[in-house]
């Protein structure tokens, strides 16, 4: 599927035609290719800062700001407080601590949903494949639960890794 040499504005063609989220995409993209090793894979996690997450939810965690807003933060924690109303502790601090987990996990959760989504707006935009670990040979992860590997095209790589510096 590899067409003409890459650059930045033709990714971002590329993905205005295949997404409906063409920025998100984008960003999804940019992260991935930073993350990747030379080959341009990366998968099924993750290590930053010593720990090891698999990649989708260190993509999810990477974006969440974006998600979190003033308004809309706190419209979900009173629905979080809502649903943990029965199992909230007495103690306020402990309480608020319950709430901003469940937040976390469902701005997670979200997230990963998303991600998924602009990953298949990549794959069909030839930017980027998608496999899972432990699906055909036998691995850690074989059966249900298999993580996701993303490989960035090598002309989409080199694009976003020629003159990658942000201002």
């Amino acid at each position: 599927m590899e067409r003409a040499p890459l650059d930045v504005s033709t990714v971002l063609r590329r993905l205005s035609e295949h997404s409906s989220r063409p920025r998100y995409a984008f960003m999804v993209l940019n992260l991935i290719s930073e993350a990747a090793g030379p080959s341009g894979s990366v998968g099924p996690e993750v290590v930053r800062q010593g720990v090891a997450v698999p990649v989708r939810d260190w993509l999810s965690d990477a974006l969440a700001p974006l998600a979190i807003r003033d308004q809309r933060r706190s419209k979900l924690a009173a629905r979080a407080a809502e649903n943990l109303a029965g199992e909230l502790p007495s103690d306020p601090e402990a309480a608020a601590q319950a709430v901003d987990t469940e937040i976390r996990e469902r701005v997670r959760r979200s997230g990963k949903t998303n991600v998924s989504r602009a990953v298949s707006d990549l794959v069909r935009a030839g930017l980027l494949r998608r496999h899972y670990a432990g699906w055909c040979k036998n691995h850690q992860n074989r059966g249900g639960q298999r993580k996701s590997v993303y490989t960035v095209n090598a002309s989409a790589l080199a694009a976003l890794r020629r003159n990658s510096q942000l201002l």
